[in-house]
């Protein structure tokens, strides 16, 4: 029996979704939150994640304790994650203890924000902020985005900044919980082996009282500004480039052949980037990635290399993007088809990957395209499709931002 796409959406607004496959060993869920950094005040930078943490210190009916326990006795794989635009809190486990997994879940997502509770969390988070900044890649990531971002709420910081979640309230985030994480705002998705009317009926019981909130997401106007900027690390020894460019949202199908220029541009092998800089020897690293957001999207290029190569590293990769159109041909196409198919499909293979890539699908796209469609976009890219976005979307940098070891 192949793979059923179900939904339906409660009175409130909570929207269910599944993939029911009968054949599957196991079955996924998660909640996905249509909020982030991006809808967050600057004031309120981290929020977010921050909030994320507080959905595990305990409930009125659960202990931070008796969270875990609860998703530990029945053999559940669960996290959560914060990005600028999504959160989501997710688990894997056999069929059999679905049902348990999503009385946990759907309880978790109306925490108590106990004032002691965010104040004992706090030093937490400043302190995963101060672990990331150790990681001179992160922090190069981070502030180029802010650069290239500028005001747009796409600059801000997932973590956010020591002086944001120092000065942040517990009332504040209580707020800001009540806005965002509402009904009308939130996707659950299930995978695998799913009794869909079981689980619907599960959990219009435990969300079916959640508020309609009519949360929005603001979509800022954006045009980015040629910028430029080093900094300067004593701690450093190796030089670190990261340079963004505009690509398309993950709205628009011109992602697709975006994602396949991305590979043949910068894949961490066989690209034109490796044999351009990492094959010789100049450079260690030399990537460029493809990131679909909500209402736009860029194409970022990474190089790690010594000091003393930086400014070949950065024109060779300027010389590399200039003939990329031109060298473009059907082999290219062929081979970056199928890295770019299985790699959908492997993502897929499991109910865990296929509740991930539907929640994310259905909090942001919000149209169902099945794992088969996604494949049969992949290989119907052609060339021309290629070529056009190349010209629809230059890959040479808007904002390039440099991080270096500070001079002798």
């Amino acid at each position: 029996m192949p793979v059923e796409f179900l939904n339906t959406t409660l009175e409130n607004g909570l929207r269910i979704v599944a993939e029911v496959d009968e054949h599957a060993h196991s079955a996924a869920m998660g909640f996905f939150v249509k909020t982030g950094a991006r809808d967050e005040m600057p004031r309120q930078m981290g929020v977010s994640h921050f909030l994320e943490h507080m959905m595990f210190k305990g409930t009125d009916k659960r202990s931070a304790g008796d969270v875990d326990r609860d998703l530990d006795d029945i053999g559940a794989r669960s996290n959560a994650w914060t990005s600028a635009e999504l959160t989501a809190f997710h688990a894997h486990c056999l069929p059999q203890h679905l049902a348990a997994a999503e009385d946990v879940l759907s309880d978790i997502l109306r925490p108590s924000l106990r004032v002691e509770d965010f104040e004992d969390e706090k030093p937490v988070i400043l302190e995963e902020i101060a672990m990331y900044a150790d990681q001179p890649s992160w922090q190069l990531y981070e502030r180029t985005l802010e650069v290239y971002y500028d005001q747009h709420p796409l600059s801000h910081r997932v973590l956010g900044t020591n002086e944001t979640v120092s000065q942040m309230q517990r009332d504040e985030m209580m707020e800001y919980f009540q806005q965002r994480y509402s009904a009308d705002n939130t996707v659950v998705a299930l995978a695998g082996k799913v009794d869909f009317e079981d689980m619907v009926k599960r959990i219009t019981a435990h969300c079916g009282s959640w508020s309609r909130t009519d949360a929005t997401r603001t979509y800022a106007p954006f045009a980015p500004c040629a910028n430029r900027f080093i900094d300067t690390d004593a701690s450093l020894n190796r030089h670190y480039a990261c340079m963004v460019a505009p690509a398309p949202p993950v709205q628009d199908d011109r992602r697709y052949p975006a994602m396949m220029l991305a590979h043949i541009f910068g894949h961490y092998e066989g690209s034109r980037l490796y044999w351009a800089l990492v094959e010789p020897g100049l450079a260690e690293e030399a990537q460029c990635h493809y990131d679909g957001r909500d209402g736009c999207g860029e194409f970022m290029h990474w190089i790690c290399c010594r000091p003393e190569d930086a400014e070949q590293c950065e024109q060779v990769l300027l010389k590399t993007i200039d003939e990329l159109t031109a060298s473009l041909c059907e082999d290219d196409l062929a081979r970056v088809r199928s890295l770019a198919a299985t790699s959908v499909t492997v993502a897929g293979e499991m109910p865990a990957g296929r509740m991930q890539r539907l929640g994310r699908i259905m909090a942001t796209a919000e149209t169902y395209r099945s794992l088969d469609q996604e494949l049969e976009q992949i290989h119907a890219v052609t060339l021309d499709d290629l070529l056009e976005v190349a010209t629809a979307f230059p890959m040479s940098p808007i904002v390039t931002g440099h991080r270096t070891p500070t001079p002798d």
